[in-house]
């Protein structure tokens, strides 16, 4: 019997942050690719489009102008997946198989720049460090209303990512339950808390910081590493070295810090495969029920679908869908490729 090999052998690893595996299949990364492949949008995008609804100016869907913003502009959604108003419910039956209950929540997009053509990767960092302020504010304003529990800062780049408009804009969803995802980790990551009298992450990452094996960029306050348990082929986490619950709780210098780190991760990601590189990211941060919350350190996930080139998808289907989760390329591998990228984005290069 051979010696185990990580680098070659299947092999699950286990994540403790939502208490799954994931299952890592090394060898099936050489196999030829004959599946679908996506299409490239190759068209340049103007910095202003006057049939953007999300343009400076512009007219909404539902009528509305957008001021002449110069920086970021946030307003209500205006197809919101929550509403505000309360609802009377008396419960199910317990015990019940047809269990529901009404959700209330907010839900806001925030248009990262006036700019109807720039990417984060694209904008300055002062301009990145405009909108981590933006985000600050609305967790703070979102998170002081009352029935508000958990406040979902989060982006979809690229229509392969289901985003309708290319215009440079996220979405902050609040609502009064913890979702299904943050619940998990809540548990988690207090369980560990209770067990060790410290911080799951941070643990997490001190050890990282000591093999680099996984680290693709690093400051002196964050660092962006592909975890040990990553699914997505370049997923990556971006993490606070500092016990930082919550976005509200960095200093200047950690904001600035952050946009660093972000601009870098985003141009490397773009880099790779040379094209606007789409993902969906989101913070993971303290909830807003008014407790205490040492258990928790401020995150921030990546997760990119593009596995081969920027043609060629990873999907989820069959075993991911009735097992567990799967991937081919190591995570080891794919931090190595992102870390060796140049921090220079690759349009500036043409």
């Amino acid at each position: 019997m051979r010696q185990f090999d990580i680098n070659e052998d299947p092999h699950r690893r286990y994540n403790p942050l939502i208490n799954e595996w994931v299952l890592v299949s090394p060898h099936r990364a050489k196999r030829p690719w004959q599946g679908q492949k996506e299409a490239i949008n190759t068209v340049a995008l103007p910095e202003y489009d006057p049939e953007c609804y999300l343009c400076a100016g512009n007219v909404r869907a539902n009528g509305e102008v957008n001021p002449p913003y110069e920086s970021s502009f946030v307003f209500e959604n205006d197809f919101a997946a929550l509403k505000q108003e309360a609802i009377a419910f008396d419960g199910n039956a317990e015990g019940s198989f047809f269990k529901a209950q009404p959700e209330r929540g907010i839900s806001r997009v925030v248009c990262f720049s006036p700019r109807h053509d720039l990417t984060l990767p694209e904008m300055d960092v002062n301009g990145i460090v405009n909108i981590i302020h933006t985000w600050q504010k609305e967790y703070t304003t979102l998170g002081s209303v009352d029935y508000i529990n958990h406040v979902q800062i989060f982006e979809n780049k690229g229509s392969v990512m289901g985003c309708s408009n290319p215009h440079p804009h996220g979405q902050i969803w609040a609502q009064s339950s913890l979702p299904t995802q943050v619940q998990k980790t809540q548990d988690n990551l207090k369980a560990y808390f209770e067990k060790n009298g410290t911080n799951l992450l941070q643990d997490y990452l001190n050890e990282e910081l000591k093999v680099k094996e996984r680290v693709v960029v690093e400051n002196d306050h964050f660092a962006a590493i592909v975890p040990f348990w990553a699914i997505w082929p370049y997923e990556t986490m971006i993490i606070s070295k500092r016990h930082i619950t919550k976005i509200t709780d960095f200093t200047e210098d950690e904001v600035a810090a952050f946009a660093e780190v972000l601009k870098k991760l985003t141009t490397k990601y773009d880099n790779l495969f040379e094209t606007s590189f789409p993902y969906s990211s989101g913070i993971h941060q303290a909830p807003t029920d008014g407790e205490e919350h040492p258990e928790w350190q401020f995150h921030m996930h990546f997760y990119p679908p593009l596995l081969r080139s920027a043609s060629v998808k990873k999907f989820m289907v069959g075993y991911e869908m009735m097992g567990e989760s799967q991937r081919d390329i190591t995570p080891e591998k794919s931090a190595e490729m992102l870390r060796n990228l140049s921090e220079v984005h690759y349009k500036q290069n043409s």
